[in-house]
């Protein structure tokens, strides 16, 4: 049977360096951001919907969609951000699918997935997962990693449109703490593979 893992938590927890510590030990990575990427590529139909709601200054001079102005208007307004939502979350939800099968036909049914999705909890993926990890990290260390890449007020808008971090904490089966090292981050990822697959 195919065991399938869900990692979530705020932006910059660092849920990704964590997945891809799983995937060093054989489990297979789905990065959800990756594919809202991709369904979004130029002439793909999340592209023509997502500029009919938000219009060409979301593009940029080469037309493709920049995904900090579109971040721009929809980190600004909560309608506009349910709405991009609604369109792109089916579409990431149906590719997440797909890769799941590819998956389980290239590695057969006993193989391990890890789905590495921010808004896994907000979004029907949550049904695809057998156990749920959260990643929770200090503010102070958020604020320090995504101001590599956005503003402070961008940053509590993008914490204020997910899920509070009390709430994906209640929903945990597993618990990571990345206050610290890698090496502490490694130590808790193996503690939790070995939970799961001695089960």
């Amino acid at each position: 049977m195919t065991t399938i893992i869900g990692i979530t938590g705020s932006i910059s927890s660092g849920k990704t360096v964590a997945a891809k510590i799983f995937s060093r030990h054989w489990y297979n990575r789905i990065d959800a951001d990756e594919i809202g990427h991709q369904i979004l590529q130029k002439n793909s139909d999340a592209y023509r919907r997502v500029i009919k709601e938000f219009g060409n200054e979301i593009l940029d001079k080469n037309r493709n969609i920049d995904r900090k102005k579109l971040g721009d208007v929809v980190f600004n307004d909560d309608k506009k951000l349910k709405k991009l939502n609604s369109i792109t979350h089916p579409m990431i939800l149906n590719e997440i699918r797909k890769q799941i099968k590819k998956i389980q036909k290239k590695c057969g049914n006993k193989t391990k997935i890890i789905i590495d999705a921010p808004l896994l909890l907000e979004t029907k993926a949550k049904d695809l997962i057998d156990k749920i990890i959260v990643v929770k990290t200090d503010k102070k260390n958020i604020y320090e990693r995504a101001g590599k890449k956005y503003p402070r007020e961008k940053i509590e808008k993008i914490l204020k449109s997910q899920m509070p971090l009390e709430e994906k904490l209640k929903r945990a089966d597993f618990v990571i703490d990345n206050n610290k090292d890698l090496r502490h981050l490694e130590k808790q990822i193996l503690g939790i593979i070995q939970n799961i697959e001695k089960k």
